[in-house]
């Protein structure tokens, strides 16, 4: 077992996931990997344990009874990490959006130059989306200018779900107590590595818009964001935080 644990939900990523699998433990420095399954109907799981028989002790899966949002995926797999002796945990998309060659430049900034939390962002210098409607960049970009107005997060992608944690972000930060699970989760995340005094640094990326399967994205995800935003901001006037 390494030291590194990319983490990657799934919900009907069949299209997806065996190659990605595939490009990821072929990485160096070795990284595990951990796919949290909600149940995918088409079978996701299944080519997930095909992929744990050619790579064992590299491929772990966790399978959920349902679906259960992305937020939880990831505090699943947080937990998991949490439990063994990994020491930097990683966010990922199983479409491809990410490309894992570049989860050696989130791992050799927190590894190497010493950040507590790596973000692969898509805004930090300009505007680095692929094939992306106008709309979805607009509303994208559009909210991470929303975050850092309300609550000062020195952020340029708010929303980026491509990240490298240290293992003490994901220990000091209370996982039972984050309440949101889609794009405000991301934003939480964030707003507490931030608040509680971690080193932060966003990688420029390229983001390139999946080319197989159906997108997860939906107008009660960008709901939930606009809110939480409000009320993580208002909470977060009456908590003290310990900072490292």
């Amino acid at each position: 077992m390494g030291d590194s644990l990319v983490i990657i939900p799934t919900y009907n990523e069949k299209e997806n996931i065996k190659a990605i699998l595939a490009e990821i433990v072929s990485l160096e420095p070795a990284m595990d990997v951990l796919v949290v399954d909600d149940n995918s109907p088409d079978g996701t799981a299944t080519l997930v344990s095909e992929s744990q028989a050619l790579y064992p002790n590299r491929i772990h899966l966790i399978k959920r009874p349902g679906k259960n949002g992305l937020g939880t995926a990831y505090i699943t797999g947080f937990n998991y990490a949490l439990d063994r002796d990994y020491q930097f945990i990683f966010e990922m998309d199983a479409d491809f959006s990410h490309s894992p060659k570049d989860l050696i430049s989130l791992l050799e900034t927190c590894k190497e130059e010493g950040f507590d939390l790596a973000i692969g962002s898509r805004y930090v210098k300009g505007v680095n989306v692929v094939n992306w409607p106008l709309g979805r960049v607009l509303m994208s970009y559009l909210a991470s200018v929303y975050v850092r107005i309300v609550t000062g997060l020195p952020v340029s992608d708010a929303t980026a779900g491509f990240k490298c944690y240290r293992r003490k972000v994901l220990e000091s930060i209370e996982l039972d107590k984050i309440k949101f699970v889609g794009y405000a989760f991301q934003i939480e995340m964030k707003f507490k590595a931030w608040k509680y005094g971690f080193k932060i640094k966003e990688v420029p990326i390229i983001f390139i818009n999946r080319k197989l399967g159906e997108s997860k994205m939906s107008t009660g995800i960008f709901k939930e964001a606009f809110l939480g935003v409000m009320q993580m901001k208002l909470a977060s006037l009456f908590k003290r935080y310990p900072t490292n």
